[in-house]
């Protein structure tokens, strides 16, 4: 009995890792089928792709520490806001234009602000985790207002201009050169996170979200392994802001705003909290769905953007992608 079930187990082992790698390619391909299409539908609109990709970088960013941890925040605008002026920062006041160097410290920023945020955050559960991220994005975004010199204050930090990349590729007016740079920073990312979640530490942490009291007698530290993946989603948070400060060459409050947060989070439940993929969909969805509405309804596209989020919470609580791959797995073992 013994050795047929350690044959079965040697037999389907390798089986996983391949479906997992079939997934990567999978959505490495869908990523690049997807910005191809976006390309030929809005040519002459690509200044709202980069911007969908930037919100993109924050929303994984934001899945990282809510999804997989189950971390309560209201706060996330902060690490990516630190990212942007980081980049923002060492262009306008150090001269440092390489665009590869600005996202670095875009990355810096950003882990930097992860570290400060996840030291206050975690010391809270659940609302007060909530309060106290609000208290934060409050915070940093009256500290940036209030250093202009270095910030610019409510005039935004201007001067910020990018050099082509390596030395090749200028950053020319429709924006084809920033959404290439977008589209290879996204691609790198969600490998990247792709490996991460599905690693030991990956694992660890979701087992924090589900039973965090069985995981601390196990002999784990949870608060030491939601520190190092606040870290971790500051730096992703922080490419995306070093992104978007470098596509837009200025860098406003904004960027540290709470509405800011609060939106990311709206596109993660919209796509499926705890998904690399859902956060990718919820993200295109709503800021495609943001756009095209307000466009058409400048009045009342606030109600139609209330009325879809409305609409998904009761008939798809997973979220969108979330819900439609719950049916198709459902569907596949029905088959089997």
């Amino acid at each position: 009995m013994a050795i047929v079930m350690n044959t079965e187990a040697a037999i389907s082992m390798p089986a996983r890792p391949r479906r997992s790698m079939g997934r990567d390619v999978a959505g490495v391909v869908a990523i690049v089928v997807v910005a191809a299409i976006g390309y030929l539908l809005f040519p002459d609109n690509l200044a709202l792709l980069t911007r969908i990709v930037a919100a993109a970088l924050l929303v994984l960013s934001l899945d990282l520490v809510t999804g997989y941890c189950g971390v309560a925040t209201l706060g996330h605008a902060a690490l990516f806001g630190s990212g942007a002026y980081a980049a923002g920062i060492v262009s306008a006041h150090y001269g440092i234009n390489d665009p590869l160097l600005m996202t670095l410290a875009g990355i810096v920023g950003g882990a930097v602000a992860g570290f400060v945020s996840g030291s206050v955050i975690l010391r809270g559960h659940g609302l007060p985790q909530l309060v106290l991220s609000i208290a934060l994005i409050n915070l940093f975004h009256e500290f940036a207002n209030k250093a202009s010199s270095w910030t610019g204050g409510s005039d935004g930090l201007s001067g910020i201009s990018a050099d082509p990349i390596f030395g090749y590729f200028e950053f020319d007016l429709y924006g084809h050169t920033a959404y290439v740079f977008a589209i290879v920073l996204l691609l790198i990312v969600f490998v990247l996170l792709r490996l991460l979640v599905r690693s030991p530490f990956g694992m660890l942490c979701r087992g924090i979200k589900e039973d965090p009291v069985r995981v601390r007698a196990m002999g784990a530290s949870p608060k030491a392994a939601l520190m190092k993946m606040y870290v971790i989603s500051g730096a992703v948070a922080g490419v995306g802001g070093a992104l978007n400060a470098i596509t837009t060459q200025v860098v406003g409050l904004d960027s540290l705003s709470f509405t800011l947060s609060a939106e990311s989070l709206v596109m993660l439940v919209l796509g499926g909290t705890g998904s690399l993929f859902g956060a990718l969909s919820g993200t295109v969805i709503f800021m495609l769905f943001e756009d095209y509405v307000s466009a058409a309804n400048p009045f009342h596209w606030l109600t139609m953007v209330g009325a879809l989020l409305i609409a998904v919470v009761l008939f798809a609580p997973k979220g969108l992608y979330g819900s439609a791959a719950a049916f198709l797995n459902r569907k596949k073992e029905a088959g089997q």
